[in-house]
């Protein structure tokens, strides 16, 4: 009975006071309200002002930064071409010339520019997402023998200039080795040197090192093959950073330009940038403002679209089950 009267008596552990500014909060409370400019601090009114003006002011410059650009080629394609040349330039065009878009895109052939660009790069999206996960999954989950050493090597091609190996991988395409094929004016040579990112392969690797070990083994006890896991339980948990894999495969085909240029010279089959770049010089500036700011309009809205899928993709570092 004493020991339960003891017990009964016992005062209740103290709980923090919650009171202003911050005092008496807990460790974790304290962690979450730690900010660059302390409540206190915004709290006067010079402070406060001095944070809304550095605010607007860097809002304001990285916006024109950016978007300055954007602007001028739009509203360079819907002025005359000598309110385009003159200096200094106008910021507002005097009149709308709606009409250049559509002769960029009947002069220039946009439309058929626009499907060899299409067809280019949703091809080296399927070569990419075929071997760059199959080589991603090998290195995470089946482990090779010297998979380190391998992972290394594709890291460090990442160190070497992309204009170092244009020699070379032109050279390749020329007379690919072994069988004897001239692969110009053809679409294995946009799409056979696209497959060798060493970036994706690392971006999947990542990800598949954090899906838990205990849904593989899993699928292996009820008999799944390495290739059925890869198929029913790692692509379906995958989509973010597939998605991610998938837009820096058609953006990087799409922007491309020195290596379209050098291995596809029938206009014919030329990607937009360099059927654009081939014919500029028989064209008026403001159409061929007009129509690079066509062929920017693809680009610009798939990132529109995905853009929670980038960044979601990119920072994923785990599940939670």
């Amino acid at each position: 009975m004493a020991s339960n009267t003891f017990l009964s008596r016992r005062p209740a552990p103290a709980q923090p006071v919650r009171g202003r500014g911050g005092a008496g909060r807990g460790p974790a409370d304290q962690q979450r309200q730690r900010t660059l400019i302390s409540p206190a601090q915004l709290a006067r009114p010079r402070s406060r002002a001095a944070y809304w003006i550095v605010l607007a002011l860097v809002t304001v410059l990285f916006t024109l930064a950016f978007l300055g650009p954007l602007y001028w080629m739009v509203t360079g394609g819907l002025k005359t071409t000598q309110e385009v040349v003159q200096s200094p330039p106008t910021a507002f065009p005097t009149s709308l010339h709606t009409e250049n878009y559509s002769r960029a895109w009947t002069v220039m052939d946009l439309s058929r520019l626009l499907f060899n660009t299409l067809y280019y790069a949703f091809g080296a999206l399927a070569f990419q997402l075929l071997f760059d996960v199959a080589a991603a999954y090998s290195l995470s989950k089946l482990r090779p023998v010297l998979g380190k050493v391998i992972l290394g090597m594709m890291l460090a091609t990442l160190m070497i200039p992309a204009t170092v190996l244009v020699v070379p991988q032109y050279l390749t395409v020329l007379d690919v080795p072994i069988v004897q094929r001239n692969l110009l004016n053809s679409p294995w040579a946009i799409w056979l040197p696209s497959v060798t990112n060493a970036f994706n392969i690392f971006l999947l690797k990542r990800f598949f090192d954090s899906i838990p070990r205990e849904l593989l083994d899993a699928a292996a006890i009820d008999g799944a093959s390495a290739l059925r896991t890869l198929r029913s339980v790692v692509l379906p948990i995958s989509r973010p950073i597939l998605g991610v894999v998938s837009i820096f495969a058609i953006v990087g085909v799409w922007k491309d330009f020195l290596w379209p240029m050098l291995t596809l010279p029938d206009p014919s089959k030329q990607t937009l940038n360099v059927g654009i770049y081939s014919l500029a010089s028989g064209v008026p500036e403001n159409v061929l403002i007009a129509a690079l700011t066509i062929a920017s309009v693809p680009t610009l809205i798939v990132f529109l679209l995905f853009q929670r899928n980038i960044m979601g993709g990119l920072t994923a570092g785990g599940l939670k089950g």
